[in-house]
């Protein structure tokens, strides 16, 4: 995805919509992909006053979405037999992600800080997380 792309799919239908209704407190959290950190949307992020919170370099395994992308990959992945076109991948998709156990996205960001403190113990580098 390009960053131009990011700005109006992400930033400007989803993001400023939900830190309008967030408030002030809302603090974005990206990673460091090549669109993410493209000028037309630092300048987005920035004329619609959008903290984003920094992020080490080396770290997009902090990101708990990272982990649910995986499960999810996992589960498409087990299927039998696996979706053969677009249609079918796509119910799949859908019905796998409403089959992901709430109680293991609660615990991905539960350990939002054990992963924050083991990142910082590395300097930004690679985790065991």
């Amino acid at each position: 995805m390009a960053g131009h792309i990011y700005r109006v799919v992400i930033l400007e239908q989803h993001v400023r919509l939900f830190r309008g209704a967030m408030g002030a407190e809302f603090l974005f959290m990206d990673d460091n992909a090549l669109p993410h950190r493209a000028n037309i949307v630092d300048e987005c992020l920035q004329s619609e006053d959008i903290t984003r919170m920094d992020w080490p370099a080396y770290s997009p395994d902090l990101n708990p979405i990272e982990h649910v992308w995986d499960m999810l990959g996992r589960r498409i992945a087990a299927r039998q037999p696996p979706p053969t076109c677009l249609p079918e991948l796509r119910r799949a998709l859908l019905d796998e992600w409403c089959n992901i156990p709430q109680d293991q996205i609660d615990n991905l960001i539960l350990s939002m800080p054990r992963r924050c403190k083991a990142c910082i113990a590395s300097s930004g580098r690679h985790t065991p997380y």
